[in-house]
């Protein structure tokens, strides 16, 4: 890994979700790898969410930007190639805020970090009612990412439990039978941040669905190419409504992912340069 300790940035999104945003933040705080700065890329959040992130700024002892912009409706994109452009790493890890981290999540990814490849990795979807149970001390004690833990505070049983305890070699041997495809994940994915400004970050045209998968495949086109990582580095996703979901949203996007695929395009003309 060529990446120095001070050289990363882990860069999230988050909208009005002040609560989940403190879990998040929670667990950055409990990495075991300790060096590191937070962008937290904003879509427009109110006074609660400012709070949040003052707070963590003084109890956690993290370095946090926080990249605001208006409420102008679901602007993921745009705010997170803003938040690209303020970080000082040149190792990019990107999750969300609504993901807390499991304690090697920073490490695992540097560790496996490689030149002319990016990392896909996976997450553990958690039910609202398990969601709104974990508490800050579940978090720093790590036994919200027991298996046996989160079975006995209401989550159904799931093979991908597995990703919890799988570790690097087991964890390694599931990711190369796995037949998901390595692509970006927004909730868990890192790169370098020399390929992503080559790619010109995310396509600011796009809505929900699909939109981190897209820069995932200007990259693969470039010749940077996924690594999939999902069972050796996890998050725990906290359930929410999602009141930005449309149709109309999904079907752009699927036109413009198809046409990146078919033109084998590797830059958008619609990211971060036009900001």
């Amino acid at each position: 890994m060529s990446a120095g300790p001070r050289d990363v940035s882990v860069i999230f999104s988050t909208y009005r979700q002040p609560e989940w945003l403190r879990k998040t933040l929670c667990g950055f705080a409990f990495q075991n790898h300790r060096d590191f700065e937070v962008v937290i890329a904003d879509d427009g959040s109110g006074d609660k969410t400012a709070e949040v992130i003052r707070s963590a700024r003084t109890t956690t002892g993290l370095r946090i930007e926080h990249v605001w912009q208006k409420d102008q409706g679901f602007r993921k994109c745009r705010i997170l190639n803003k938040a690209i452009r303020k970080a000082r790493g040149g190792y990019l890890i990107f999750t969300d805020g609504d993901c807390i981290p499991h304690p090697e999540f920073i490490s695992r990814h540097l560790e496996l970090a490689e030149p002319k490849r990016f990392l896909s990795g996976g997450l553990l979807r958690l039910p609202l009612g398990l969601s709104e149970h974990i508490q800050p001390d579940d978090i720093a004690s790590g036994r919200c990412f027991s298996a046996s833990w989160l079975r006995r505070h209401g989550m159904p049983f799931t093979y991908k439990l597995l990703k919890l305890s799988a570790g690097l070699g087991l964890g390694a041997a599931l990711d190369r039978v796995s037949p998901t495809t390595a692509g970006w994940n927004g909730h868990n994915a890192s790169g370098w941040k020399d390929d992503i400004l080559r790619a010109n970050g995310f396509d600011e045209r796009m809505g929900y669905g699909g939109e981190d998968r897209e820069l995932g495949e200007r990259l693969e086109n470039a010749g940077i190419r996924g690594k999939r990582i999902r069972h050796r580095v996890t998050c725990l996703h906290l359930d929410h409504p999602r009141g930005y979901v449309n149709a109309e949203a999904r079907a752009a996007n699927l036109a413009i992912r198809r046409s990146t695929r078919r033109k084998r395009r590797t830059r958008t003309r619609y990211g971060i340069a036009q900001l």
